[in-house]
């Protein structure tokens, strides 16, 4: 299986995770947070894009080895989902928020068959919304899902209640506990932070700081 911390270390590394106890970041969903995950940057780093990649291969093949197809989540799984399908020699397709508004109308681009074992890819996997909104499309085209994979998530109970209610497995390479342990120790944050960092991962859409 994949090393938390060492994929924890890479994503500071390259700033892919910012931490900000004091100064929170403000998400689209209006909530306030200590952390921001922006895993593009990750794709700016050839040798750190490579371990993530190979991470993520190594997952899939491991985890699920009857996947006919991959599918990657526009738009920050799409870079990832081709690198996986790539190195896997696998069939790819990618799936759009909502179908296009011109030519074919697709939702889903690229070619698939019913029935096909897939594995959908994620860069981020927060409250889980998004991502079974696309388990949804994927289902509805008739593919079957045999599990998602993240580079990331932050370890919401809300999420893991969302997958088990659809019943999609999921595995990240690494997580918000990982990371947080990783950085009080290299003195990114400091260890008074820790009961802060805690309580908006329980309640985020409530947290104040």
């Amino acid at each position: 299986m994949t090393n938390e911390k060492a994929v924890a270390e890479k994503l500071l590394q390259v700033q892919a995770v910012k931490l900000s106890p004091d100064k929170p970041f403000t998400w689209a969903s209006g909530w306030n947070s200590p952390i921001y995950c922006d895993n593009r940057r990750v794709l700016s780093f050839p040798y750190v894009r490579d371990f993530i990649k190979s991470e993520l291969c190594n997952v899939v093949f491991e985890k699920f080895p009857d996947a006919q197809l991959i599918a990657g989540v526009a738009t920050a799984g799409i870079a990832w989902g081709a690198m996986i399908a790539d190195q896997l020699k696998l069939p790819y397709v990618y799936v759009r928020p909502k179908p296009k508004e011109h030519g074919l109308g697709n939702q889903i681009e690229g070619y698939y068959e019913a029935n096909q074992n897939t594995v959908v890819i994620e860069d981020l996997i927060s409250t889980g919304k998004s991502s079974l909104q696309v388990v949804d499309v994927l289902r509805n085209a008739g593919l079957k899902i045999t599990g998602m994979v993240s580079i990331f998530n932050y370890g919401f109970d809300v999420a893991d209640t969302a997958f088990a209610n659809a019943a999609v497995s999921y595995l990240s390479l690494t997580n918000y506990t990982t990371l947080i342990d990783l950085a009080i120790s290299k003195g990114i944050v400091s260890v008074n932070d820790l009961d802060l960092l805690m309580q908006w991962r329980k309640d985020p859409a409530n947290w104040k700081q």
